[in-house]
C-alpha cells in the first residue's frame, strides 16, 4: 500500500501568535510574535507589564471571543469582558488560565471533593464495601439522610385520587454536626449581659444593636419579658429565648419568622468559614466560640452508616484521611483483584487521578484536607491536576508562577509537567521568576526596563541562550549568586519549642535564636508552615506577614490600608483652610453620583454586576469643587493616580512636603512597591505585593518577633537582593525575623537554618538540621543542602 506525502497546507503557516500595538494598564504599544505549541516564558521586575501582556491581553481576548459564542441567554449569566486596549490579536486559540487565586474557603470543600477524588471514592464504596448501605449518597458528608411521608394527588382519567407515598433517601452526612466535622460550644456569657432587659440592649454579638429590627424580634416576639432582665426568665422563657424552634409570630402587623438565639447565630455567624467572616464578627467568634471535635463522627463527617461501611476493614472516613501516595497503593492493590468490567474503568480512573497527585508533588496532602487551607501554590497545582490527563490539544495554557511554594527539588518536576503539556501540542505561557524554569524555555520575552511607567516596554524577544547574553536587567541577574554569608550574627536568646505536633509534625524540640534572621526551609509538606505559625508559645507577640487577602471593600486601596491618606487629607485641610472631610471619597467630598465609588455598580438581579465609570466625576471619585483645592502642583484625585515613587517625590518637595506621609511612602518603596499606584483597588494586588504591602506598614516597629512566609514571592531576580537588604535592615533594627522560604538566595543569606523534612507529609515533620548556611553545605545530607551546594559552587 502506498501513501501519499502530506502537502503543506495554508493552515499550517498560523504557528504563531500575533500581538500588534498592545496598551493595556502601563504597557507601551508592544508588538510580538509568540511561537504556538511552544513553551515561552515572560521575565522581567514585579509592575514591568507581564500579567498585563499575558493575562489581560492573550488570556482575556480568548476569554472574551469564546464567552461571545454562547447564546445570549448564557451569556447573560458569565461576566461581561471589555476588549484590551489592543490594536490587532490573531492566532488566537482557546486559553486555561492556572493561576495562584486561592481555592474558596468553603467549610464544606476538601481536596477530595473539589478534584473529583471523593466521587469516585463513593461509587468505589458504593460496589464493594460490605454491608451494603445505599448508593454513593449514603458516603457523601455532604448528603443528609432524609424520610418524608404524606399524599400524593394522581389523575386518572375523570378522578382525582389521592395515594399515600413516602420518600426516604440515605446519606452520609453526620447528623450532629451537619457534615462539618465539628460541634461549637457557645459561652453564653459572651452573647449577652444577663443583668440587662432586651430593651436595654444586652447583646454584644455585632449587628445586635440596641433598637435594630433582630433585637426588636426577640423584644417583641411575646415569648418573654421585654422589660426585665434576662437572669429573672423562668425556665421555660429562657429555652424559648435560647433554643425555640423557627415559629411564625407577627411584629408590628407583619409575619415573621422567630427562632431562639443560638440557632439564629449559627445559621448565620457560625455556619461560614472562620477566615471569610469580617474582622469584627471574626474576633466575636474567636471570642465566644470553642469549636470541638464532633463527638458522635470523631471529625469524619461521615454518620455511622458510612463509617461502618467497609472494603477489607478499612471505611471511606479511613482513606480520606490517609496520605494520598498511601491511597494510591491501596487503590494499586485493588486494581490487581478487581478486574470486572464494573470496578475496572473506575479504579484505573481513580489510580490515574490520584498518580497526578503524586507527580505534581501534593502526594503529602490527604484527600480530607480543607480547601480554604491550601496555600497558593498547593490550590494553582491542584487546579493543574485536572489538566495533566486531558486529551485537549492547541490550546493555549497560562500559569502564573508555578514554582511559587515548591523547593528546588520540586521545581525539576514540575518543568516536566509544563513541559509535557507543551509536548502534547499545547502553546504553554508562564509568567515566572525562577532561573530553572526560565532556563528550559523554548523562547523568552523580558519586559522592562522598571516598573509601573518606568516599565511596559519589549526589553528581548528570543531564546534563553540569547537573554542569558543580553544587557537587560534579566539578562545580568540570570546566572547571579548570592553568595554563603561569611559572618554570622550572635543571638540574643532563643525561642523555645517543645514537643511541637500539629499535623505531620514528630515532637518537635527546636530552639529558634532571638535577633537574627532565622529562615525555615524544607520541601513542601515537610511541617514548616506547622512549626512556625501552630506551634510558637501562645504568650510570645509575633507579627505574621502572609500573603492572605486583605479585606476591605472594593474601595479599599493602598492608601486607606496603610493609614497614608490620613496626613494627605490634614495637609490639603491646613493648605487650603477646609475640612479634611473633603478629601476623603467616603465622606463630604465624594462625588454624589458615585458616592466616591468613581464607577457605577449596576446590579442585573441574578446576572453579573456590571460597573462603569461615573460620567459625572470621570471616574475621579471627588466633587468638582474639591478638585480646584491643591497641594503644590496636585489636587487629591492627582495624589490618587500617582504611582509609590511619583507620591514620594510630590511629599517631600518644598511647597508640598508632608513627613509623616513621606514616612509611609518611604516605607513602601523600600519594601519593592515603588511602581504601585496608590489609589488602586486592593482587589487588584497580587499575593507577593499584599505581603509587601503589609510588610511596609510594619517597618516603622522596634523590636519584636517578624514572620514572614515566603518573602520572595513575585519577586525579580533584581529585587531579591533589595529583600537581602531589607532582612538585614529589619534585624538589625531589633528585629527577630523568621522566613519560611524556598530560595537559595535567602538560605545563603541567614544567620540561622532551620531544615525541615526529610520528605513530605509522613515522611517529614523532623528537624534534619540547624545551623548556619555554610555548616549546611558541608553537611548535605539533605535534599536543602543539595540544592544550596548546587546554588553556591560548592
Amino acid at each position: 500500500m502506498t501513501t501519499a506525502t502530506p502537502r503543506s497546507a495554508p493552515a499550517d503557516a498560523h504557528d504563531v501568535i500575533r500581538v500588534r500595538g498592545a496598551r493595556e494598564n502601563n504597557l507601551r504599544g508592544i508588538s510580538l510574535d509568540i511561537p504556538k505549541r511552544r513553551l515561552t516564558v515572560f521575565t522581567g521586575v514585579s509592575g514591568s507589564g507581564k500579567s498585563s501582556l499575558v493575562f489581560g491581553t492573550i488570556a482575556a481576548e480568548s476569554q472574551r471571543m469564546i464567552n461571545e459564542t454562547y447564546s445570549s441567554f448564557i451569556q447573560g449569566f458569565m461576566a461581561s469582558l471589555a476588549r484590551p486596549d489592543v490594536d490587532d490579536l490573531q492566532g488566537l486559540t482557546t486559553a486555561i488560565i492556572v493561576d495562584q487565586e486561592r481555592m474558596g474557603a468553603n467549610v464544606r470543600s476538601t481536596v477530595g471533593t473539589v478534584t473529583d477524588a471523593n466521587a469516585y471514592l463513593r461509587t468505589l464504596f458504593s460496589t464493594l464495601a460490605e454491608p451494603h448501605v445505599g448508593g454513593p449518597g449514603a458516603y457523601s458528608f455532604n448528603v443528609p439522610s432524609v424520610t418524608a411521608a404524606g399524599a400524593m394527588t394522581v389523575q386518572k382519567g375523570a378522578k382525582t385520587i389521592a395515594e399515600k407515598t413516602s420518600f426516604s433517601r440515605v446519606g452520609g452526612m453526620c447528623p450532629r454536626c451537619e457534615g462539618m466535622g465539628h460541634i461549637s460550644d457557645v459561652d453564653l456569657a459572651e452573647l449577652y449581659d444577663e443583668s440587662l432587659s432586651l430593651d436595654e440592649g444586652p447583646f454584644t454579638i455585632p449587628n445586635y444593636a440596641a433598637g435594630g429590627w433582630y433585637v426588636k424580634i426577640f423584644a417583641s416576639s411575646g415569648f418573654f419579658p421585654s422589660d426585665k432582665p434576662i437572669a429573672s426568665f423562668t425556665t421555660r422563657q429562657l429555652h424559648d429565648f435560647l433554643y425555640k424552634e423557627p415559629t411564625k409570630v407577627k411584629i408590628d402587623g407583619v409575619n415573621m419568622t422567630y427562632e431562639g438565639l443560638i440557632p439564629k447565630i449559627q445559621k448565620s455567624i457560625l455556619s461560614k468559614d472562620r477566615d471569610a467572616l469580617q474582622p469584627h464578627v471574626r474576633a466575636f467568634v474567636d471570642r465566644a466560640v470553642k469549636f470541638v471535635t464532633c463527638p458522635e463522627c470523631e471529625g469524619t463527617r461521615l454518620a455511622e452508616h458510612a463509617r461502618t461501611s467497609r472494603i477489607d476493614g478499612v471505611s471511606i472516613a479511613d482513606v480520606t484521611a490517609w496520605q494520598i501516595t498511601d491511597l494510591a497503593t491501596w487503590v494499586e492493590g485493588l486494581r490487581e483483584r478487581h478486574l470486572g468490567p464494573t470496578v475496572s474503568p473506575l479504579l484505573t480512573n481513580l489510580a490515574a487521578l490520584l498518580s497526578s497527585f503524586v507527580t505534581i508533588g501534593l502526594g503529602y496532602l490527604s484527600l480530607d484536607r480543607p480547601s480554604g487551607t491550601l496555600s497558593g501554590g498547593e490550590s494553582q497545582r491542584t487546579k493543574m491536576i485536572r489538566h495533566l490527563g486531558s486529551a485537549l490539544t492547541d490550546v493555549t495554557y497560562v500559569f502564573d508562577e508555578p514554582t511559587i511554594g515548591l523547593h528546588p527539588h520540586d521545581i525539576a518536576t514540575m518543568n516536566q509537567l509544563l513541559l509535557a503539556l507543551r509536548d502534547k501540542g499545547n502553546t504553554v505561557l508562564v509568567v515566572e521568576h525562577k532561573p530553572e524554569t526560565i532556563a528550559i524555555a523554548d523562547h523568552a520575552v523580558d519586559l522592562g526596563p522598571r516598573a509601573g511607567s518606568h516599565g511596559g516596554e519589549l526589553q528581548y524577544e528570543g531564546d534563553v541562550a540569547g537573554l542569558r547574553a543580553s544587557d537587560t536587567l534579566t539578562g545580568r541577574h540570570l546566572d547571579r549568586r548570592v553568595t554563603l554569608k561569611e559572618q554570622t550574627r550572635e543571638s540574643t536568646g532563643a525561642l523555645a519549642i517543645r514537643g511541637a505536633d500539629q499535623h505531620n509534625l514528630r515532637d518537635v524540640d527546636v530552639d529558634i535564636p532571638l535577633g537574627v534572621l532565622t529562615v525555615i526551609t524544607g520541601v513542601a509538606g515537610s511541617g514548616k508552615s506547622s512549626l512556625v505559625h501552630g506551634s510558637l508559645p501562645r504568650d510570645v507577640e509575633v507579627t505574621v506577614v502572609d500573603q492572605g487577602a486583605i479585606r476591605g471593600s472594593r474601595r479599599s486601596n493602598p492608601a486607606t490600608y496603610t493609614g497614608l491618606l490620613e496626613p494627605i487629607r490634614k495637609a490639603f485641610a491646613k493648605a487650603n483652610g477646609v475640612k479634611p472631610a473633603l478629601f476623603s471619597n467616603n465622606s463630604e467630598g465624594a462625588c454624589p453620583v458615585c458616592k466616591g465609588a468613581g464607577v457605577i455598580f449596576t446590579e442585573l438581579g441574578f446576572m453579573e454586576t456590571v460597573s462603569t465609570p461615573c460620567e459625572e466625576c470621570e471616574g475621579r471619585r471627588f466633587q468638582a469643587a474639591v478638585l480646584e483645592y491643591r497641594l503644590g502642583t496636585a489636587n487629591i484625585a492627582d495624589v490618587l493616580e500617582m504611582s509609590v515613587e511619583e507620591a514620594l517625590e510630590h511629599f517631600t518637595t518644598e511647597g508640598s512636603a508632608v513627613p509623616a506621609a513621606a514616612k509611609l511612602l518611604r516605607h513602601m518603596d523600600e519594601v519593592g512597591l515603588g511602581y504601585l499606584t496608590i489609589g488602586q483597588p486592593m482587589t487588584t494586588l497580587s499575593g507577593g505585593e499584599r505581603q509587601r504591602l503589609k510588610l511596609a506598614t510594619h517597618m516603622g516597629d522596634t523590636g519584636g518577633i517578624l514572620v514572614l512566609d515566603e518573602p520572595t514571592t513575585g519577586l525579580h531576580l533584581a529585587d531579591v537582593d533589595n529583600l537581602l537588604t531589607l532582612l538585614d535592615r529589619l534585624v538589625d533594627s531589633g528585629k527577630t525575623v523568621i522566613v519560611i522560604e524556598h530560595h537559595q538566595a535567602v538560605m545563603a543569606h541567614a544567620d540561622h537554618l532551620i531544615d525541615l523534612g526529610p520528605g513530605a507529609g509522613v515522611d517529614g515533620g523532623r528537624v534534619v538540621f540547624e545551623g548556619t548556611p555554610a555548616q549546611l553545605v558541608a553537611d548535605a545530607s539533605s535534599l536543602t543542602a543539595t540544592h544550596l551546594r548546587q546554588y553556591v559552587g560548592a
